[in-house]
């Protein structure tokens, strides 16, 4: 990679932002010592290893006087990623994170610089209102400039047609992991990669860890493994709160508690934002006046959460011990996570079409969410959004930006009544937007990739072939509560009943042990709340979910003083 020369220090990664004095801040003299006083002064010495890549639990240093040099190795190559000089600092997301470090950290100049063990950074961060901010604003910053340049500690090497590579693009998405990607269609030097590394072409899509442990077809869980997202959380011990699920209500719930002393973890399957995570555009959310992509806001709280010291466990919940306390939540990979109390908030799914061969073209031309990753799939081509409400309109008009058109099919007259007035005035207004009412699709055909699809108008009696490549379904949407074996009270729909929604009956038939009713957002059982989505009742509204999410963390409060 090009090395270049800004502000008299080597810097190896060209750039998108204009604000390097805020990825690279020469820090203050006072507010070095400031950070001193919460770590160590150490002497090091040129060509000594600080951190290899891999390592979990990161130190952060700040350089006094010498020079450190942050490299990416893969295989016996090693590509420059940035120089620190006096006054400059280590680290990005996964210092904050706790996770394994992507890069390899070197002195180049003999010298001395200040180390912060992992728990001593997070003390400095929550205790030092400006250094937080400096800090968490480079971090971030680093971080985006890592995955606009394709630079980390991983390779995907995937094809267009295969829905296991968008699945791997979207986990990695969705956690804020930079990676290089690698399309086996389209790069002419891939087999090189492939005989190097003794992969096959069916053995497609392929990650590469570290330039060493080669994944095929990995799941989610492999790649969190491989990634050490899980590795720095202890599982033994007894949590005040364990949230279940990382969409909007989940994450303000760990803000909230974790910054009110409470020792919070987050089961999340893997893609933090739930539903609202998939959104391309928010821009009625409180103060975004420019709107918001869901990606975006969840990446904030994810990290802000972290930032007060919650953990965030990749892995799937499977069950709930209900006859006993701590409960116990049960984990796919076996792990049992003891707790005092419990916030469900796993949200929901957009319901899939009763087509016999959908299945078939999931991930290969039809998708759950309209985000960039599948935007760039369909850029310049005809798409079709299916449903009626905020999250279809936000497509819309997103893929409008790319795509030649787009065709909304709703079986009903339209959706004024269903979609914000906002959304409805910019779809009239863009002109690439055709609404097809009274519709819905009965048939897609296809080989590797969704190649036809066939709709229906009810009203005329007409079916029409379409040569449309690309779906993006997002109609009403299925709890997330299967799991929960019976333990929870669920409505007819399988939405969770809270607070004053649970009949006597239901009450009873637990044996309520305590003498008040439930709390608002509580369910049958004591100490287990329901938030966002996955509630009976609740509002299908961002603002909402955060705060339910929010509102319960003073019910839990509640509970551990009972």
């Amino acid at each position: 990679m090009e090395v270049t020369t800004m502000s008299n220090i080597r810097r190896g990664l060209p750039l998108t932002s204009s604000r390097t004095e805020k990825i690279f801040p020469v820090l203050t003299q006072a507010q070095i010592n400031r950070i001193e006083a919460h770590g160590h002064i150490r002497a090091v010495q040129s060509g000594e290893l600080l951190v290899e890549q891999g390592d979990i639990n990161i130190p952060f240093f700040v350089v006094i006087t010498g020079e450190l040099e942050i490299v990416r190795p893969f295989g016996a190559q090693e590509t420059l990623v940035t120089v620190h000089g006096p006054g400059q600092f280590t680290g990005e997301v996964n210092t904050l994170s706790g996770r394994r470090s992507m890069f390899r950290a070197r002195v180049t100049i003999t010298g001395k610089v200040i180390e912060l063990d992992h728990q001593q950074m997070l003390g400095l961060i929550q205790t030092d209102a400006e250094l937080s901010d400096i800090l968490m604003r480079a971090f971030i910053l680093r971080r985006v400039e890592l995955i606009a340049a394709g630079v980390g500690d991983i390779v995907l090497i995937g094809s267009t047609f295969s829905a296991d590579t968008l699945r791997i693009k979207e986990f990695l998405m969705r956690n804020g992991h930079p990676y290089s990607y690698i399309d086996l269609e389209r790069d002419p030097d891939v087999q090189s990669l492939l005989d190097s590394f003794q992969i096959s072409a069916n053995e497609i899509p392929v990650l590469i860890c570290r330039g060493q442990l080669v994944l095929r077809d990995p799941s989610n869980e492999q790649i969190a493994d491989c990634l050490g997202f899980n590795e720095s959380i202890d599982k033994t011990q007894v949590r005040d709160l364990v949230v279940i699920g990382a969409g909007p209500s989940g994450l303000a719930a760990a803000v909230y508690g974790a910054s009110e002393g409470l020792d919070v973890l987050v089961l999340e399957t893997g893609s933090p934002g739930g539903q609202a995570g998939s959104s391309s555009r928010i821009e009625n959310y409180l103060g975004f006046p420019t709107g918001i992509s869901g990606q975006e806001l969840a990446s904030r709280a994810y990290l802000q959460a972290q930032k007060f010291g919650a953990h965030i466990l990749v892995a799937k919940a499977t069950g709930i011990n209900c006859d006993r306390k701590p409960y116990i939540i049960e984990v796919d990979n076996g792990t049992r996570i003891f707790t005092r109390t419990v916030l469900i908030a796993t949200g929901a799914q957009y319901r899939k079409l009763p087509l016999e061969n959908l299945s078939r073209f999931e991930g290969a031309g039809v998708y759950y969410g309209a985000t960039f990753v599948e935007a760039q799939l369909c850029a310049g081509e005809e798409v079709i959004v299916i449903g009626g409400g905020n999250a279809a309109g936000q497509a819309a008009v997103f893929l409008a930006g790319t795509t030649n058109r787009v065709h909304m099919v709703v079986r009903s007259a339209g959706f004024a009544e269903t979609m914000s007035r906002y959304l409805v005035r910019r779809i009239e207004e863009t002109a690439t937007i055709m609404l097809h009412p009274y519709t819905e699709i009965v048939a897609v055909e296809g080989g590797k990739h969704l190649e036809n699809v066939i709709w229906r108008n009810s009203q005329k009696g007409q079916t029409e072939k379409n040569k449309i490549r690309h779906i993006f379904v997002m109609t009403g949407a299925d709890p997330n509560t299967p799991w929960l074996n019976g333990c929870i009270a669920l409505n007819d729909q399988g939405f969770i009943k809270t607070g004053p929604d649970l009949s006597p009956e239901e009450l009873s038939d637990v044996r309520w042990p305590v003498n008040r009713q439930p709390y608002l957002l509580e369910t049958n059982l004591p100490g287990v709340f329901a938030v966002g989505d996955v509630r009976s009742g609740s509002i299908k509204r961002v603002a909402s979910a955060v705060g339910e999410g929010s509102i319960a963390i003073s019910f839990v409060h509640k509970i551990l003083q009972e």
